[in-house]
């Protein structure tokens, strides 16, 4: 099995199969293609964008999505990496149906028991500042859906209890958190190791982390959740360009500009060899 034909490309990553569809809705032409280790991707052009989308559902739980997700960015050598899926809101204005994008990710397990308590060790990985100015701007024309920029919890724990112990230690230690979820420290983690990959957590809001998430996903909200989580996704990638070839973050880039003394030929057409000097005298 060999990698797949170099293109521009941002790996987008889910945890469940509802996630996943949602992301895969926007790839009218895909193909599956299969890691020596036996991980699967879908990889197919995003309409009206540069990018090649590599999607892939990895399962529960950040550990396996941090191992996964640094498998898949040593083979794929992706430009980003989103993680899209829904969460639990932390705040009592952030609806369900909103969307977060995190400014950073928390890790709420770290920390040391001790004689007298647990003592937090807090680790955070914030996002791509590239990624998060691209959401902003997207979110602007995204009138059908509110999006929130906070921190993100990541815990390995469905939080179905608001006056539980664990939500109580999110409070205390965590009070600026918009959102809990169970993967997305593990893909930043793998995105910040790996050296120069962007990387963003975009979750849908399915529920309100209360003994009411059991009502909430049997009326649909985890669906709607997954959708508003990838439509902000998919927009965020229309803006963000890629680097690579030159090319800088912005919606425009000039085409067969002068660039001191060298002369960009993009976008040209020509025949043969090219020898010459571009100097200050012509």
């Amino acid at each position: 099995m060999s990698v797949p034909e170099t293109h521009p490309t941002v790996l987008v990553l889910t945890a469940l199969p509802l996630e996943y569809a949602a992301v895969r809705s926007y790839l009218p032409e895909r193909e599956e293609v299969v890691h020596p280790k036996g991980t699967r991707v879908e990889t197919g052009r995003l309409p009206d964008s540069s990018w090649h989308l590599a999607i892939s559902e990895l399962g529960v739980g950040a550990e396996r999505v941090a191992a996964l997700t640094a498998q898949l960015i040593d083979w794929l050598h992706p430009e980003a990496v989103l993680f899209v899926g829904v969460a639990g809101s932390l705040k009592d204005d952030i609806e369900i149906g909103d969307v977060v994008v995190g400014t950073q990710v928390y890790e709420i397990h770290g920390g040391k028991q001790a004689h007298d308590g647990f003592k937090v060790r807090p680790r955070a990985l914030p996002g791509s500042h590239a990624l998060e100015q691209a959401a902003r701007s997207a979110a602007r024309d995204l009138p059908e859906v509110q999006v929130h920029f906070a921190p993100i919890a990541t815990g390995d724990v469905v939080l179905a209890d608001s006056r539980s112990g664990i939500a109580r230690h999110i409070e205390t230690h965590y009070n600026d958190a918009g959102a809990i979820e169970m993967e997305g420290s593990g893909a930043a983690q793998a995105a910040h190791l790996s050296g120069q990959v962007d990387a963003l957590v975009v979750r849908g809001v399915s529920d309100r982390a209360d003994r009411n998430k059991r009502r909430a996903d049997a009326g649909g909200s985890q669906q709607r959740a997954a959708a508003h989580a990838a439509t902000v996704a998919v927009a965020v990638l229309r803006k963000h360009q890629p680097h690579r070839n030159g090319r800088a973050d912005s919606e425009e880039v000039p085409q067969g500009g002068y660039r001191g003394d060298h002369i960009d030929f993009r976008g040209g057409t020509f025949h043969g060899t090219v020898i010459g000097k571009q100097a200050g005298d012509r």
